[in-house]
């Protein structure tokens, strides 16, 4: 009797340690697995921001706002337009509060390789301030996201500038 339980516990204990290693294998080579415990995209620390001049509409500037994050961190979704957009120049804050265009609801995917972008709308004409970053609170399908992120670049805003929605695309 004891020979056999010894027996029993030998294939026991090698059965469990086989399928341990067999385990080990798919979860190491799971690109979902390797994401699980990475840091979500969204987060202000875990991406960049560039503002760019985009080409003018009839009456109005625009600028593009383009959101990139390395390799490492966990894709996220987000929706409309940025909330709490201030524009600073040299740090000072500029008097400038704008508004929001397009639909609030379209959902994207953010993420290492998916870039995404929000317009900033500017009214034409003279006058208008100059302006070299401007902070944003991101915001999710579900509310807003933590933390406020911030985006480089020269531009131009003015009474009744607009902020679009976030769209996918560099």
């Amino acid at each position: 009797m004891l020979v056999h339980r010894r027996s029993a516990l030998i294939a026991a204990t090698a059965t469990l340690l086989v399928g341990a290693a067999g385990l080990g294998t798919a979860h190491a080579s799971s690109p979902s697995a390797l994401a699980a415990g990475a840091p979500s995209a969204c987060r202000p620390a875990n991406h960049t921001a560039r503002i760019t001049a985009g080409p003018a509409t009839a009456g109005h500037r625009h600028y593009r706002v383009t959101l990139t994050a390395a390799r490492g961190y966990e894709p996220c979704r987000l929706a409309g337009s940025p909330a709490d957009v201030r524009f600073h120049q040299h740090g000072s804050l500029r008097g400038v509060t704008p508004g929001r265009y397009g639909s609030q609801r379209a959902v994207v995917t953010f993420g290492p390789g998916r870039p995404v972008h929000f317009d900033i709308q500017v009214p034409g004409g003279p006058g208008g301030v100059r302006a070299d970053e401007a902070t944003f609170t991101l915001r999710a399908p579900d509310g807003v996201i933590p933390g406020e992120s911030s985006a480089s670049g020269r531009f131009v805003v003015a009474a009744g500038t607009v902020v679009g929605p976030v769209r996918p695309g560099a």
